[in-house]
């Protein structure tokens, strides 16, 4: 039984495997051929690789920039980190996370099945995560440790069809349909941005319909673009930290050679991310067409936040800058009150931040892409905080996530959770 649960948790925890058993099981249903079923079933996982793997070279590049604004600006306090917390968490209350993320996915298509809310939770990492989340926030409480499972299942279940049916009215702005859902738990900021574009802004001035002089008309292209911001952000970084610090940190190369390079690694990750997200939704769309006429009427995969990116890169790349302003005068104000200093996370103010910026434009254009970011990166940063406290009374001191679906339930959560204890 533990060996099966294992393998349970292991496909369920793979977003690429999850994806391509959705999309086999939507074409069966079509009752697709079998080589159609087949080459749909890789091309989805193999679509989920290449995001994959353009996120990790994302990533790779902002953990370089992080160090380097550290020695060059003195930018000290926690960093959040999602894959540390979950990592603590599992240490002592593995079995509880395993049961909670497989009964959660089941809750999830009972839900999905039975009610209105029709949305199946593809991403599976973040299933993995708030299920470690609320496997350590209920095990504070009196629960037993069944009751842990139980409740955690359910809550679980319920915030995988509540958060995509939230986002998706802007979500039919941004894709033109409705075929699709967001399932990334940074929902609140999303919704928010999209609240404050609409406020603010005008949709019909969109972040993709910037004019540029004929000089500049090279920025047109996003890739270019995107390029040219990251290069002139790891240059400022590169001689705030020293040419020492930077060619230490690089291995020996040359400070300008690193900056120029890791500001084209950037983009080469963003463009493998775009490529993926079209290969998924080629193959995952029309599969889910046959899960909806068979198994759940009208269903609706709900996927990582890159899947927004296409739509409009210019308002990922606005997104992420104005996000991480907001990440940065959060600080400051952090720095005059009682709370735990957060330090902006790139890694999550790029993707929750794009993402943002992507829900803002939807509804307000260009300002309120710029705004309705800027807003989700105060909330990011003024919620990680007010979790610290929560997660250092479970042994989790200077750990926090840095979404905001797991900062606002977890507070609540936790909370809730000293109180019955």
């Amino acid at each position: 039984m533990t060996g099966f649960l294992k393998f349970l948790v292991d496909v369920l925890s793979v977003p690429a495997i999850l994806v391509g058993i959705s999309a086999m099981v939507g074409l069966i249903a079509l009752k697709k051929p079998f080589t159609e079923v087949l080459t749909g079933t890789f091309k989805a996982i193999i679509g989920f690789l290449i995001l994959g793997a353009g996120a990790g070279f994302l990533v790779s590049s902002l953990n370089g920039l992080s160090p380097l604004l550290e020695a060059g600006f003195g930018i000290r306090g926690v960093i959040p980190n999602n894959e540390a917390v979950v990592a603590i968490a599992t240490q002592t209350l593995g079995r509880e996370t395993a049961l909670i993320m497989v009964l959660g996915f089941v809750v999830n298509l009972v839900l999905a099945r039975f009610t209105p809310l029709k949305y199946i939770w593809l991403t599976g990492h973040h299933s993995f995560y708030m299920a470690a989340m609320l496997a350590a926030v209920l095990g504070a409480s009196r629960l037993s440790g069944t009751a842990v499972i139980i409740v955690g299942a359910l809550l679980l279940g319920l915030i995988q069809v509540l958060m995509p049916a939230w986002a998706q009215g802007t979500m039919r702005k941004i894709t033109g349909g409705d075929d699709v859902a967001l399932g990334h738990f940074g929902t609140l900021g999303y919704v928010v941005s999209a609240w404050v574009g609409k406020l603010v802004g005008d949709s019909s001035k969109s972040t993709e319909d910037l004019k540029m002089p004929k000089s500049l008309g090279f920025l047109r292209d996003s890739l270019v673009a995107t390029a040219i911001i990251m290069i002139i952000i790891f240059f400022i970084a590169v001689i705030a930290a020293g040419p020492a610090f930077t060619e230490n940190q690089s291995g020996g190369q040359n400070f300008i050679v690193y900056a120029f390079i890791q500001g084209l690694s950037f983009t080469a990750g963003v463009a493998i991310i775009l490529q993926g997200v079209r290969m998924i939704l080629a193959e995952i769309v029309p599969a889910f067409k046959g899960i909806a006429e068979k198994v759940v009427p009208d269903a609706k995969p709900a996927l990582d936040c890159p899947i927004t990116f296409p739509f409009a890169p210019n308002a990922v790349i606005i997104g992420f800058l104005a996000s991480f302003v907001g990440g940065i005068i959060g600080m400051i104000v952090l720095g005059f009150t009682s709370l735990t200093v957060i330090v902006p996370g790139l890694v999550p103010h790029f993707f929750v931040g794009g993402t943002a910026g992507v829900f803002g434009n939807a509804t307000g254009g260009r300002r309120g892409a710029i705004i309705g970011a800027f807003v989700n990166g105060l909330i990011i940063t003024f919620l990680a905080a007010l979790l610290l406290p929560v997660l250092g009374d479970l042994g989790f001191a200077n750990t926090t996530f840095g979404d905001a679906d797991f900062q606002w339930l977890g507070i609540l959560v936790g909370n809730l959770a000293k109180l019955l204890k």
